[in-house]
């Protein structure tokens, strides 16, 4: 089972004149960006980014002008594909309001028009739980009339409330833990908390593609940090070999803790982690698992427990499993579980637990009805959602590949990477797309490797067939008009694939 979900990762690459025509690109841009700075330089072109002002001219420089260059030249001519205003429920369908812009991107404005029912190809709605409806709120609405919208303390004070303790133990029930504890922000779930976990001595050994939160949690910690390759077990085994026979750097005294930090979903890849071998690696050397299922939990595995279902790993074998509820649970915040030990030294150790605010009341409610929803403990199919977003998965992977797209990750991921590498594509899609009026996301260097650059889609099970075949019979278009299929593997159509009867048999 683990080998068939490995041999169901495809990280093809792109011919070669790809790779040159988008070193060449950013070569070209690169060029005409020391140009435009000449002619600023000279008075002929006005500056529009911050300045010194001229009595601080003697001052240590709050901007570095060299550090700015990619921004002021290259991001501000593409700069209309982010941040767009949302004006209505990001559900499977949203309303954008329109912009222009008269100076290059640098100031926009709005035309007082609206972009109606543009199809949601971007957030993490994994389970279509962004939405309005009034019976499946209702809990969340009395909830609010209860308790209110905010706490206002934290919970060592008198933040502290019932369905707090309620939520906790459903979690750790639906995990499979003896106990988890939860927070009012994802992102603060791992950057407060690994500094509470290991410091100076500890050694955290990270995956090169992990999170900004867990790099900055690491950073934070003062432990000595080493990165192994993505996802390669021979890099990881080699980093934990050393680290057990040479110990610390100079006194070569053993390590106080070893920690091997990895995500479930690589929200840029659409990756899943080697998980098996991991805690077979971890278990050899001795060295504690901090897991990040931020993107798995709820988005695999048959009922939605995330990777340790995927590949029947037993929970207790991960020492700290963390998640968020942002994305697949429709609301906010995140979870630290594992050891009831391990739980209870956060809670008076944790920054987060001990100055932060405690979760909102009706956030809370949102999880609890989520994973109610999800278990099938409110009187629905347990499962049908995870079912639902697993077809939309499959389906709309397997209609890119035949289309010629290169798409990164795995068959299980619902985050789904189509590599589009030069920079002027970039920008040319997501403009093409918006005009079909279907939102994507794309994403280009820093963000990505300087040749990588892609648009990343995420399935919902709130996305129906007919706006699948919506969006791939675009995609499809506009693939042709941008020249984007790149993909030199032949893939034969199967329509077996696709029947609904299979995925029920599958599940």
């Amino acid at each position: 089972c683990t080998n068939r979900i490995y041999q169901r990762e495809s990280f093809e690459q792109a011919p070669m004149y790809v790779a040159v025509m988008t070193y060449l690109g950013f070569g070209i841009v690169t060029l005409f960006g020391y140009l435009r700075d000449f002619l600023r330089a000279v008075g002929l072109e006005k500056c529009h980014l911050a300045q010194e002002r001229d009595e601080q001219k003697d001052f240590v420089p709050l901007y570095q002008d060299f550090e700015n260059f990619y921004t002021r030249n290259l991001y501000m001519r593409v700069r209309d594909n982010w941040n767009r205003p949302v004006c209505s429920l990001p559900g499977p369908v949203f309303d954008l309001m329109e912009r222009v812009s008269d100076d290059y991107n640098w100031t926009f404005r709005f035309t007082g028009r609206t972009i109606h029912n543009a199809i949601n190809m971007g957030s993490y709605n994994y389970l279509g739980f962004a939405e309005n409806n009034a019976d499946f709120l209702k809990t969340v609405a009395d909830i609010t009339h209860q308790y209110g919208v905010g706490v206002c303390s934290t919970r060592q004070e008198i933040g502290n409330l019932s369905i707090h303790e309620e939520l906790e133990e459903l979690v750790a029930s639906f995990l499979g833990v003896e106990s988890t504890m939860t927070f009012g922000m994802g992102f603060a779930t791992n950057s407060m908390n690994i500094p509470a976990l290991v410091g100076k001595g500890c050694l955290i050994l990270s995956d090169e593609l992990n999170h900004t939160s867990l790099i900055l949690g690491a950073r934070l910690s003062g432990a000595t940090i080493r990165v192994f390759k993505h996802n390669n077990m021979h890099s990881l085994e080699k980093m934990l070999r050393e680290a057990v026979c040479s110990g610390q750097p100079r006194t070569h005294r053993p390590w106080k803790k070893i920690l091997i930090m990895v995500e479930g979903i690589y929200s840029m890849e659409g990756s899943v982690v080697q998980l098996p071998e991991i805690v077979a690696l971890k278990k050899k050397y001795k060295a504690y698992l901090y897991l990040d299922e931020a993107h798995s939990i709820g988005a695999v595995g048959a009922s939605g427990r995330g990777v340790t279902e995927l590949f029947d790993v037993n929970p207790a074998d991960v020492d700290v499993m963390m998640g968020t509820f942002t994305k697949s649970f429709g609301a906010a915040g995140g979870y630290i579980a594992g050891k009831k030990e391990l739980v209870d030294y956060l809670r008076s150790h944790s920054h987060s637990a001990v100055y932060a605010s405690a979760m909102s009341p009706p956030v809370t409610e949102q999880i609890i009805r989520a994973m109610k929803c999800i278990l099938g403990k409110d009187g629905g199919r347990e499962g049908e959602r995870i079912r639902q977003l697993a077809e939309n998965t499959r389906y709309f992977r397997a209609r890119l590949k035949e289309m010629g797209f290169i798409i990164y990750g795995n068959d299980d991921s619902p985050v789904v990477p189509i590599l589009l590498y030069m920079p002027g594509k970039v920008a040319a899609f997501a403009r093409e797309m918006l005009e079909r009026k279907i939102g994507v996301v794309v994403v280009g260097f820093p963000a990505t490797p300087i040749s990588e650059a892609r648009a990343r889609f995420c399935l919902s099970a709130a996305h129906t067939r007919a706006m699948l075949d919506q969006v791939l019979h675009h995609l499809n278009e506009v693939g042709d008009a941008l020249c984007l299929k790149f993909s030199q593997r032949k893939y034969s159509p199967r329509p077996d694939l696709y029947e609904e009867t299979d995925f029920e048999l599958d599940s």
